[in-house]
Parts: C-alpha cells; sequence; structure tokens
C-alpha cells in the first residue's frame, strides 16, 4: 500500500536539463530520509543523492555541481533537478524511502527512464 512513483524522466540532449520527481503515498512522509539512486546497464545500481528529515543533502561527486535533491513534504514529494546532463547520466533512476528503524521495511519506487544522447 505504501507506494513511491516516479515520473519525469526521457529523452534529453546533452547540457539539457530534467526534474524528476518522486511521489509518496503513504503516511509520515516528513519523517523519512529520502534518496535517488539510478543503474546503467551492465552496472551496479548506485546512490545519487540523498536528503533526510531535516533537509540535509549529500551527493555523489559525479553529479556534485550539476544535481540537486530536494524535498516538499505538504506535497509528499521528493525531487531531482538534473542540469548540464551528460550522457553518462544515461540510467533508470529510482526512488528510495530509507527505513526509519528497525521494524521499518526500505520501499523503492519502478523506476523512471533518463537518456542522454545527442
Amino acid at each position: 500500500q505504501v507506494q513511491l512513483v516516479e515520473s519525469g524522466g526521457g529523452l534529453v540532449q546533452p547540457g539539457g536539463s530534467l526534474r524528476l520527481s518522486c511521489a509518496y503515498s503513504g503516511t509520515f512522509f516528513s519523517i523519512y530520509a529520502m534518496a535517488w539512486y539510478r543503474q546503467a546497464p551492465g552496472k551496479q545500481r548506485e546512490l545519487v543523492a540523498d536528503i533526510t528529515s531535516g533537509g540535509r543533502t549529500n551527493y555523489v561527486d559525479s553529479v556534485k555541481g550539476r544535481f540537486t535533491i530536494s524535498r516538499d513534504n505538504a506535497k509528499n514529494t521528493v525531487y531531482l533537478q538534473m542540469n548540464s546532463l551528460k550522457p553518462e547520466d544515461t540510467a533508470v533512476y529510482y526512488c528510495h524511502r530509507r527505513p526509519y528503524n528497525s521494524g521499518a521495511q526500505p520501499i523503492w519506487g519502478q523506476g523512471t527512464q533518463v537518456t542522454v544522447s545527442s
């Protein structure tokens, strides 16, 4: 019943921008740390960015200065603004809810495809 649904992916040229959205269906969104991961063909899933319940953010080195993770607790939504996109950013991007405690379940969205190509 708890669900994450990503949207906003698509095809974009190098240097372009996309904004991904992740809509959370459930309760107590504001207490959870949230994250974006990505997985490219033939590669392992990697953490791209995360944001704590207090708004602290961190990023993988390859996207620092280009991507921004944010959240709107009133809308139960987390965003990933992606600027200056590169072909190596091509991947399926997944939204993730971090477990709040040992009794909570990690929740993943279905993923949204981002393709950066000329």
